[in-house]
């Protein structure tokens, strides 16, 4: 459930409780963006979508992002260490919104989520249908443009 804070023509946003990724502090509270209060409904799904991703599907995130963290070229001083397992990267990591990538009611559930590394990029990742699309840096390139 979202709980939202701001409703505004043009843009809204509110907060949900994540069920596996966390924002840095720790907190299992992220925000979520959406271009209107019409796609409040829209907004709901992706949440719920969100918080069912599958196994397959973290830990493609996951391998995403170690990608990332190894190709980083910030002037951070980061070394990733050895993991013991892909998933131990969101240590290093955390996101801390959602957009719904959704234009009305008919379109596919789509969302982006935006987020940071320690090794000092900002990163993210897109999802379609419950399927990962996109990993990276240039995640919000996958963001549909309203008309």
């Amino acid at each position: 459930m979202i709980n939202w804070i701001h409703q505004e023509e043009d843009f809204c946003e509110g907060s949900f409780k994540s069920a596996f990724f966390r924002d840095d502090e720790g907190s299992d509270m992220l925000s979520i963006g959406v271009q209107s209060p019409d796609l409040s409904a829209c907004a709901e799904k992706c949440v719920a979508a969100f918080n069912n991703l599958a196994e397959s599907e973290i830990s493609e995130i996951c391998r995403g992002i170690i990608d990332c963290a190894a190709e980083g070229d910030t002037e951070e001083e980061f070394e990733l260490p050895a993991l013991d397992n892909e998933l131990d990267i969101l240590n290093y990591c955390w996101f801390t919104t959602l957009y719904v990538n959704m234009l009305n009611q008919d379109d596919e559930i789509a969302y982006v989520v935006e987020g940071e590394g320690d090794w000092g990029d900002v990163i993210g990742f897109a999802v379609k249908e419950n399927k990962v699309i996109y990993v990276g840096k240039d995640y919000l390139s996958y963001m549909k443009k309203g008309e």
